[in-house]
């Protein structure tokens, strides 16, 4: 049952994350390459400036994914591992966004030390699901999710192969407490962070505490 929750926790982290993000550090995405891609094609092309943190976010986001990999290939238990470096980093955001906050700068040195934390998380967290839950959907980013969603409704709906159809049940079954975990996360947060700023990144570490706990207990010896 624990490891039933962990795609759930994981996507409320993640919306969580990113909403606060994207509110307190003044439209960084922590979560979304794609996010920060168009900020910085859209400034560019308008002659306006792009915000250093948007332009980091982009290299610091792969050079993470890639150090996740890396360690994972030198550890046993690289779940519980993956998760314990996604609870510092969401620590690290958590200590340096609030106490050094409220930003009207997020390009300020402190604001983009922070933000780097967050994007560091949720690179851990994409990495950790590739690496570890590989039958998971993806719990940060819900583009992909809501497109395979949708398809296999319909293919529920229409489809004439049982083998496939009930294929595509599982898959929404599995697909779906994501979409919800994500969109309770992006809920939670927006509602967290206009009362207490960026100390709202409290819900994130908490679960995030959560997560780590399972998986230590997922990957236990029987």
């Amino acid at each position: 049952m624990a490891s039933r929750a962990l795609p759930f926790i994981l996507s409320v982290i993640g919306g969580s994350t990113d909403i606060i993000g994207f509110l307190g550090l003044n439209g960084l995405f922590t979560a979304h390459v794609t996010g920060n891609i168009v900020i910085i094609a859209a400034h560019t092309i308008a002659g306006e400036r792009t915000t250093l943190s948007a332009i980091l976010a982009v290299p610091v986001f792969m050079l993470v994914v890639f150090s996740a990999r890396l360690l994972a290939g030198r550890i046993e238990r690289a779940l519980a591992a993956l998760l314990l470096v996604q609870l510092l980093a969401l620590l690290g955001f958590l200590a340096v966004g609030a106490a050094a906050g409220p930003w009207t700068d997020a390009d300020s040195v402190l604001g983009i030390i922070a933000g780097m934390f967050g994007v560091a998380a949720m690179a851990v967290q994409n990495a950790l699901v590739q690496i570890a839950l590989r039958d998971t959907p993806a719990t940060a980013v819900m583009t992909t999710n809501v497109a395979h969603f949708m398809v296999d409704i319909a293919e529920i709906l229409v489809g004439r192969n049982a083998a496939e159809v009930a294929n595509a049940g599982r898959r929404a079954a599995r697909t779906l407490p994501v979409l919800l975990g994500f969109i309770a996360g992006c809920g939670l947060g927006a509602a967290l962070e206009a009362t207490a700023g960026l100390w709202s990144l409290a819900l994130p570490v908490s679960l995030a505490l959560g997560a780590f706990a399972i998986g230590l207990v997922q990957e236990l010896p029987p």
